[in-house]
């Protein structure tokens, strides 16, 4: 059986954001550990300091978001001290005169810029394809983001019409995704939405999204049905 190289940590070196990279790099699921000598439950505050510039050099390279579970495996922490950190970064960059922010996205987290900097960044790097959203798609997408997980039966039951444009369409924007199959006849895919969705309506989790009452669900179903009475061909 092959030995399993552990990295170990003594007591005043300290976990270096390298160090933390490579684990991440080498245990995608984030059951591996650092043995760590010497890693108290209280923080001073030079030692959260110093782990804080760790995370923000994680989240920094990985690009996408890190769920906090992961970084306290890798970190020897609490779970509930990495969400405290979190916070209390997110809290200081958003004090502070800074061109990026922590944005928490359904639970994980992600270093992303703020909206004030894009007309700047746009004069250096390519300008972005536009997404343009008709009136087909923001329907058909808030169908999703409210009933979610839903197929695309539901959704054409919901709208009276086809929908595989607008969802082919959403889910080349990103905004998205395919969350399985059910298990019925046909196995039909259902889908919901993505961190993408999140990040575009400003949100950090579905519950921010506003309430929608049963009068204007059942809306979305009688809409559907005058579209098809009326015979308007809606061009997407």
């Amino acid at each position: 059986m092959e030995e399993k190289k552990v990295d170990v940590v003594k007591e005043g070196e300290g976990l270096s954001e390298g160090l933390v990279l490579d684990r991440l790099s080498e245990d995608a699921s984030g059951q591996a550990y650092f043995d760590v000598e010497g890693m108290s439950a209280s923080l001073s505050v030079e030692e959260k300091d110093r782990i804080k510039g760790i995370i923000e050099a994680v989240l920094f390279t990985m690009g996408d978001s890190v769920e906090p579970a992961r970084l306290a495996e890798v970190l020897e922490l609490e779970a509930g001290q990495v969400e405290d950190l979190l916070r209390e970064m997110q809290v200081e960059y958003g004090d502070r005169k800074r061109g990026i922010t922590l944005k928490e996205l359904e639970g994980s987290w992600q270093i992303c810029t703020k909206i004030e900097t894009y007309d700047y960044i746009r004069k250096l790097v390519s300008r972005p394809k536009k997404r343009s959203l008709t009136d087909v798609l923001l329907e058909t997408l808030s169908i999703i983001a409210y009933k979610q997980p839903v197929t695309r039966q539901e959704i054409e039951a919901i709208r009276g019409v086809k929908c595989d444009f607008a969802v082919n369409k959403l889910m080349e924007y990103g905004l998205i995704k395919e969350l399985g199959r059910l298990d019925t006849i046909g196995h039909p895919i259902v889908f919901g939405t993505t961190e993408e969705f999140l990040r575009c309506f400003g949100v950090s989790s579905m519950e921010e999204l506003p309430d929608i009452d049963e009068v204007r669900k059942q809306g979305f179903l009688e809409e559907a049905i005058n579209e098809v009475s009326s015979a308007i061909d809606v061009t997407v």
